[in-house]
């Protein structure tokens, strides 16, 4: 599916937001993870193939070469600049999708009260606090330690550092940086949060990888708890990114939640 990749003044926020869009129809807001922009790439082009859904997916700024403004430091904050993102380009009857830190990104959208958002999918998402299931310190790990956790079978996605272009390592460094900050103090975790998702009043799907060590199984439930209403599912022989392990699997679930959404309105 062709794309357009472009960027986008806010002039509201006064920043820049590269943004790839393709496809026609239902709109979805496909919010990336600490990994970066290209740990969703694959899966918006499945996303958007049968024609009827427009995808558009969002560089974090700090990630991928673009630049994160001083004042741009926290998720909920990041999330009131998605929303005026949908003001400025018109977009109704969204659907929110957000793996890892954009999971969290998408509960934050939800509790900004849009009214162009219609529902928003929580896959492997961070950001909760989960007694007794802690997010693992990711920044602690090597990428070979981080892999083994984050995936179902690592052999698949080892990738060596080591073996990129210079380029590559320096936006893989940048991104990392910038997920630091975003992170916030408590690394990765807000304490408020479960209390205000209580708040949420769109629905919401909480997808998870069922063999995800980041954020376990455990700690996906406690989410779909936090949320009223949401509706908690597993899915086998995948991890903390299950649009790059289960990418068929995640699309149905995804086009499925996305057509209830729809029909709740009618």
């Amino acid at each position: 599916m062709p794309s357009t990749v472009r960027t986008v003044h806010l002039p509201a926020a006064d920043v820049d937001v590269t943004v790839d869009d393709q496809g026609e129809g239902r709109p979805f807001l496909l919010l990336h993870g600490g990994g970066g922009p290209q740990t969703v790439a694959a899966f918006a082009g499945l996303l958007a193939a049968p024609g009827d859904t427009r995808v558009v997916t969002p560089v974090h700024p700090g990630f991928g070469g673009t630049v994160r403004p001083e004042w741009l430091t926290d998720v909920a904050t990041l999330a009131r600049l998605y929303a005026q993102l949908l003001e400025d380009l018109d977009l109704t009857d969204v659907v929110v999708v957000g793996n890892s830190i954009g999971g969290w990104i998408a509960a934050e959208l939800a509790l900004t009260g849009s009214d162009r958002v219609s529902g928003v999918v929580l896959v492997n998402a961070a950001g909760l606090l989960v007694p007794g299931h802690p997010i693992a310190d990711t920044f602690s790990l090597t990428p070979a330690q981080l892999s083994r956790l984050a995936f179902h079978d690592p052999a698949k996605f080892a990738v060596d550092p080591a073996s990129l272009p210079e380029p590559v390592r320096a936006a893989m460094a940048a991104g990392r940086a910038a997920l630091e900050v975003y992170s916030g103090p408590y690394v990765m975790e807000d304490p408020s949060l479960a209390e205000r998702l209580a708040k949420v009043t769109c629905p919401a799907l909480v997808a998870w990888g069922a063999s995800d060590q980041v954020v376990d199984a455990e700690y996906g439930r406690a989410y779909a708890a936090a949320v009223p209403g949401a509706r908690f599912e597993l899915i086998a022989a995948s991890g903390h990114m299950p649009q790059l392990e289960t990418p068929d699997q995640l699309l149905s679930l995804v086009r499925d939640f996305a057509a209830t959404t729809t029909a709740d309105r009618l």
